[in-house]
């Protein structure tokens, strides 16, 4: 709790000052209590923007290999991802998805607030592709409000393939609380992929980014 309370405190001004960043929407993420934040994906930078941009901790998964580098800039990374909350997954597989998405339950069990990517993967295109149900699949299990989120801009920060940020201007948009009432019969995959739907079309409207007709074949998170 000190290390994200540090990173917090030291680490969000710095990147307020550096990036300037414009911030909209944030009343619209509640200050307590179970809450989904499904964002766009445009740069490895995003799950280290979205904490810093909310005016709470928000948990993201992150690949168990960014937390074994070696060396200096393995030690930075790791810091900078347990500071802001980020957890280790394994990835890759159906059953590596699942495990996943049990963690991300726990985190909103908890009353936390978890973010996700439902593209499972950066656009390198800079469209919008369509969404993994994971995040359906979480909404309806746990019960809690999904905020759409968009974030602009850094896809110039740090490209695919970049290996340190530029200095550059983000924007981060929070929308409106999307609810959804778990059906009668339980989640099934029809109930799913709508609800995922209505989600993505929230994060477009945000981002205004071109949506894309299929999955990011690259992807893969659930």
């Amino acid at each position: 709790m000190l290390l994200q309370a540090t990173v917090r405190l030291v680490i969000a001004p710095l990147a307020r000052l550096v990036y300037r960043p414009v911030i909209e929407g944030s009343e619209n993420v509640p200050r307590r209590d179970a809450v989904i934040l499904a964002a766009n994906h445009l740069s490895f930078i995003d799950s280290v923007v979205i904490p810093l941009a909310t005016p709470r901790p928000v948990a993201f998964l992150a690949k168990a290999e960014y937390f074994r580098q070696p060396g200096i800039k393995g030690w930075l990374t790791r810091t900078c991802l347990t500071g802001i909350n980020a957890i280790p997954v394994q990835r890759g597989g159906h059953r590596a998805a699942q495990t996943s998405l049990q963690v991300a339950l726990d985190v909103l069990a908890d009353g936390r607030a978890f973010g996700i990517h439902p593209e499972g993967s950066r656009s390198r295109d800079g469209r919008i592709y369509r969404g993994r149900t994971g995040v359906a699949w979480l909404a309806l299990a746990s019960g809690a409000p999904v905020i759409p989120v968009a974030v602009l801009g850094t896809d110039r920060i740090q490209p695919v393939g970049a290996r340190l940020p530029r200095v550059g201007r983000i924007a981060v948009r929070f929308g409106a609380p999307l609810y959804f009432a778990q059906p009668p019969t339980g989640s099934n995959g029809q109930t799913r992929r709508a609800v995922t739907d209505e989600i993505m079309a929230a994060i477009q409207d945000l981002s205004g980014q071109e949506p894309a007709n299929g999955y990011n074949e690259l992807s893969t998170g659930a």
